[in-house]
């Protein structure tokens, strides 16, 4: 089954400290705390506690950016990805992800591994993709371990290893991505990377059907009418016993 980078890695929005009153994040802003440019950057874009603008959210994105701040690299990042209030730029997008990356900013370096992944800003490079995955990988991102399981899934920048995409497609459902719980799913149902397992392809399809998953509500429907009622039984209380890992 075709498997695409996940586009959300490059459009997270975040803010930095928890914000306090519109009024005096503003103030803060205006004498120039970086953290508080971010907040009131991430305020404009979200709509909360002031009315939503694109425009004035680039504006102090771009201020508290311009000093360093990781969190509005990214952020100015996906505004000039999305063209939100200023004129889509892929390179430009591509600059600020790489700045806040090179901070250690696990989302940035998802975010640079999906623009190598679909050459948005610089030349496709699968190579580069799975570098950046993987970096983003071993700091926890969910999204980009899921997205690396797929690389390895489909040989892409890496040599194909199912082993390997188990493992990354494990550590994202683990955490409780639906799409790596479908796809730890397919991998127990064919048996590829891991000893082939109904009750276990059952478990996370369930799981990722919860979260509204359609391949996984198509597929957990197949597999069940394979199943013994013990079998069914037995992945609907593993699934009822799940955690998500923190």
């Amino acid at each position: 089954m075709k498997r695409v980078a996940v586009a959300v890695l490059a459009l997270v929005i975040v803010s930095g400290s928890a914000c306090t009153k519109s009024g005096d994040t503003k103030a803060l802003a205006e004498r120039g705390q970086a953290n508080a440019q971010l907040n009131l950057g991430y305020m404009y874009d979200t709509g909360k506690g002031v009315a939503q603008n694109d425009a004035e959210a680039v504006k102090w994105y771009q201020r508290a950016a311009d000093q360093g701040l990781a969190l509005a690299q990214l952020n100015l990042g996906n505004m000039y990805a999305t063209g939100r209030g200023i004129a889509q730029n892929d390179a430009e997008a591509m600059k600020w992800y790489q700045r806040a990356a090179d901070q250690g900013l696990a989302l940035a370096q998802g975010a640079i591994g999906f623009m190598y992944d679909t050459g948005r800003g610089i030349a496709q490079n699968d190579a580069e993709a799975v570098k950046w995955y993987q970096r983003a990988a071993d700091q926890g991102l969910a999204l980009a371990q899921g997205t690396l399981g797929a690389m390895y899934a489909k040989g892409r920048g890496v040599p194909q290893n199912d082993v390997e995409a188990v493992k990354w497609y494990r550590r994202a459902a683990e955490q409780g991505g639906p799409q790596a719980q479908f796809d730890i799913g397919l991998m127990y149902a064919t048996g590829q990377g891991v000893a082939q397992n109904d009750v276990q392809a059952y478990k996370w399809w369930n799981l990722a059907a919860a979260q509204g998953n359609q391949n996984a509500k198509t597929q957990k429907a197949i597999v069940e009418k394979k199943m013994t009622r013990e079998q069914i039984a037995d992945a609907q209380k593993l699934s009822a016993e799940w955690k998500p890992t923190k």
